[in-house]
């Protein structure tokens, strides 16, 4: 039972660092990168879908983006969503295809970054914090019901907290990756 409750925690947390590496490949580093618009939807047809489903999306150049949308009609409602999110970025509709040229990093630019990738990094650990948590209350309770000693009650404890340590290294690992390809001029 032990056991199942480590290999239910260690699935979840592998959720969490997924999370958190898709979060991560969101923030732009002066490079064009066509997961930059992962996140962002567009109206069409009367429902929000994601840019990526609705447009081919390639970096032609280091600094450039292009979407070549399959319907042209939606190139409009893709520029508005594109503008709408917090990404900064100005889209250059040609009525054929949309660029975006992604701007040369400032230095306060890439403090800001950084800021918002500690608190990214933050998140992910509140997220295995509380899978730790959960997976405690679990131990707790197969303890409880007499379904494990209190000796497995402690070494399952121990072994929780082995893969919380270990999967809150990851983050920080994932984290100082990205802080300097962020900061690297």
């Amino acid at each position: 039972m032990i056991k199942q409750v480590a290999s239910n925690t260690t699935k979840e947390m592998d959720k969490a660092i997924e999370s958190t590496r898709r979060e991560f490949s969101k923030i732009q580093t002066g490079r064009a990168k066509p997961a930059l618009l992962d996140g962002i939807k567009a109206e069409y047809y009367g429902a929000l879908t994601p840019i990526n489903q609705m447009a081919k999306i390639s970096a032609p150049e280091a600094r450039q983006l292009l979407i070549s949308p399959f319907d042209k009609t939606a190139l409009e409602d893709i520029e508005k969503a594109i503008l709408k999110s917090d990404l900064g970025l100005n889209p250059n509709n040609d009525g054929d295809v949309i660029r975006i040229n992604i701007p040369q990093l400032t230095e306060e630019r890439r403090k800001d970054l950084v800021k918002v990738v500690k608190k990214k990094a933050e998140e992910g650990k509140i997220v295995i914090r509380n899978i730790r948590r959960d997976a405690n209350s679990e131990l707790e309770a197969l303890e409880n019901d007499g379904d494990i000693s209190e000796d497995n009650y402690r070494r399952g404890l121990d072994n929780i907290q082995e893969i919380t340590d270990e999967y809150i290294a990851k983050i920080d690992e994932l984290l100082e990756n990205k802080t300097a390809d962020i900061m690297e001029v």
